[in-house]
């Protein structure tokens, strides 16, 4: 059967001695980077290019590309979009290549490159993503950005509920005492998911920036029936098995 793993940090990846890559791997950022490039592509943009610094943004910019940074959770001065989901809820995305480099989340998609295939999860296409793995049949490694290369709550909290959705089907193992706890953790705090998620420190953040609307956007569940996958450097989605 094939196994599960949930990596707590980007740090922690090269730990994982991943030689092989015939595997899926999820990389999570739920406060905001992943729910917002699930929004992104969801609402109608042709691709989103992460890219780890904002230099490497700018070369992007007046080149009929969009442009999203953020750092520490503030939009970046001169850019097209920070990096809340909420920005991309926009017509004018429509079929444009949107670049975007924020603090924690398109760090963790570097660090994951050319180590298996990449997919983007989030609450918001928590079962297509889940449906997706299952129908692959790889081992998955679920990849949390965390915060500055930290532990946060929210992103091992979503790794915990796609670990349960997988491992219920009594089709995977739990490869780790990390997926382990992911499966137990969501397995306690289902029912009242938000209010568990309240003493998160990076949802804190994000509220003493009056980011509270990100936040209840970014615990929605399954709004969005796709699974953006990182081919050539673009996450895009692709028709027939991945949804868009």
């Amino acid at each position: 059967m094939p196994d599960i793993n949930i990596i707590l940090t980007p740090a922690e990846f090269e730990y994982y001695n991943i030689t092989s890559t015939d595997n899926i791997i999820v990389v999570i950022d739920i406060f905001r980077a992943t729910s917002t490039i699930v929004t992104a592509l969801a609402n109608g943009a042709a691709s989103v290019i992460p890219v780890s610094h904002v230099n490497d943004a700018l070369k992007y910019k007046n080149n009929n590309y969009l442009v999203a940074a953020e750092k520490n959770g503030i939009p970046i001065p001169g850019f097209d979009f920070g990096n809340s989901p909420l920005e991309f809820l926009n017509s004018a995305i429509k079929g444009k290549h949107i670049v975007i480099t924020t603090t924690n989340g398109t760090q963790a998609i570097q660090v994951a490159k050319n180590k298996g295939e990449i997919i983007i999860g989030s609450f918001l296409n928590l079962n297509a993503v889940a449906e997706y793995i299952i129908s692959q049949n790889k081992n998955v490694i679920m990849l949390c950005a965390g915060w500055k290369n930290k532990f946060n709550l929210e992103d091992f909290v979503f790794a915990g509920s796609l670990t349960h959705y997988l491992y219920s089907t009594q089709t995977y193992t739990l490869a780790s005492d990390s997926a382990l706890l992911g499966y137990l953790t969501f397995d306690r705090s289902r029912r009242k998911l938000k209010e568990f998620l309240n003493m998160a420190s990076h949802k804190k953040r994000l509220e003493n920036l009056n980011l509270d609307a990100d936040i209840d956007f970014c615990l929605t569940l399954n709004k969005y029936p796709i699974v953006p996958k990182l081919v050539n450097e673009k996450i895009i989605c692709q028709t027939q098995q991945i949804i868009c």
